[in-house]
């Protein structure tokens, strides 16, 4: 038996030497003397680099066995490239042209060539720039649609559906960060913390707040105990690329089995965290509130579409052990089968409410923030603004029940808006 090489980080010298020998990689790009390679990662974890011949370009993904973003005080497994390539093939799968098109993996050294997009921009990076993406919000819908409910028990077949849980299982360590960074760290002092000076008192008012400390505990044990679907795991704005007319997904090692209401509502609270954020990128505040009413709109899109298109795939591809059309269809009640997407559809939006509050609160007041509020240099703009966005994560969290709709939840985003 061959003995594998031994893992070994790339850097953009020693990449074409290294992958020079790929079949897949010289029909794409032409000889390696000719590539040109540079290091774009800007994540929390891997290495990522974009590969330029005269052929065309590639971007290669490496994980590293560290956490990027604390450094190697922080060990991390590499089977999460195993992961993700896994969930890339099958998320890719259940809604064709909204993920990169994979080229290898090569599991001995935790990497991935795959498409290289362009000239799609990180959607983070379109919103600082104010750019129009009109699509965005209708792309996102129909693909959380379509990938949540083709994962699950609603429609994949029964053993299928076991073994991709049993798979997806073994992202221990991934989900795990989940756990901890999104569900428990920011409501305590934990030291990995860290938060824009000026919002010490309401991190310590949040912090000893009973109620949100609850809703904390219960949308955590929701995404620990409701293994409902595949999902992404990490679905924010840095993890979509688009243009004004296409939208793709990427970077889906954090992909677990869990609610629906997970992808969702990290993307809606990501949605309305830039929207917060506009004042601190326009200097004209009729242009900032413009955008950020635009950004509230994609959000409303965004529910809408994926409502629908959920709607529609449950008329039409329901047939996994879920289905019940044994129940309702069959004997006679379509409407039963109305009944039971409406209270599923229901689930699934307060689930997104309450992972949507939790989002802001991490980004806010945890370990790993967001671009659209870390990049507005006044401290003190920056904490008014995340200070506003705080109240109204804390009280999507509380008051998920009562939240009746994508509309209600936009009117308190515009609220929140206006607040000193």
């Amino acid at each position: 038996m061959l003995e594998r090489p031994a893992y070994l980080a790339l850097d953009s010298d020693t990449l074409p030497t290294r992958l020079g020998g790929r079949a897949e990689l010289l029909d794409r790009l032409g000889p390696p003397a000719t590539w040109q390679v540079r290091e774009v990662g800007d994540g929390n974890l891997n290495l990522v680099f974009v590969v330029a011949g005269p052929k065309g370009s590639v971007v290669v993904k490496q994980a590293l066995p560290y956490a990027r973003v604390v450094g190697e005080s922080w060990p991390m497994s590499l089977d999460r490239a195993f992961f993700e390539h896994e969930a890339l093939t099958r998320l890719g799968a259940r809604d064709p042209g909204r993920t990169p098109q994979l080229i290898f993996f090569d599991p001995a050294q935790a990497l991935l060539a795959m498409e290289h997009l362009s000239p799609h921009k990180v959607v983070r990076r379109a919103f600082i720039a104010g750019e129009d993406l009109p699509m965005l919000g209708a792309h996102l819908g129909h693909y959380l649609a379509r990938t949540l409910f083709r994962g699950s028990d609603w429609s994949m077949p029964t053993a299928a559906r076991k073994a991709d849980l049993a798979l997806f299982a073994g992202n221990v360590e991934l989900s795990g960060i989940t756990e901890e960074l999104v569900f428990s760290d920011p409501f305590k002092a934990a030291p990995l913390n860290r938060r824009t000076p000026g919002l010490d008192d309401i991190a310590a008012e949040l912090q000893a707040d009973r109620a949100l400390k609850l809703a904390a505990q219960e949308m955590k044990a929701r995404f620990c105990t409701a293994a409902e679907t595949l999902l992404h795991g990490d679905l924010h704005t840095g993890s979509v690329m688009a243009t004004a007319i296409d939208t793709r997904v990427i970077d889906a090692e954090f992909a677990l089995y869990g609610p629906m209401g997970f992808d969702v509502g990290m993307l809606l609270a990501n949605l309305w965290m830039a929207a917060f954020a506009q004042p601190g990128h326009r200097a004209d505040a009729g242009a900032a509130a413009r955008y950020a009413e635009g950004l509230i709109a994609t959000a409303e899109t965004l529910w809408r579409e994926f409502a629908a298109e959920f709607s529609r795939l449950w008329g039409s591809e329901r047939t996994g052990i879920l289905g019940g059309r044994d129940l309702f269809e069959d004997g006679g009640d379509p409407a039963g089968a109305d009944a039971a997407l409406a209270r599923h559809l229901a689930q699934v939006w307060e689930d997104a409410l309450g992972f949507a509050g939790m989002e802001v609160c991490r980004r806010i007041l945890g370990l790993a923030h967001i671009a659209e509020f870390e990049t507005i240099e006044d401290e003190g703009l920056r904490a008014r603004l995340e200070r506003r966005a705080l109240r109204f994560g804390r009280h999507l969290a509380v008051n998920r029940r009562g939240i009746a709709s994508i509309a209600v939840a936009s009117g308190l985003a515009r609220g929140a808006e206006g607040q000193p």
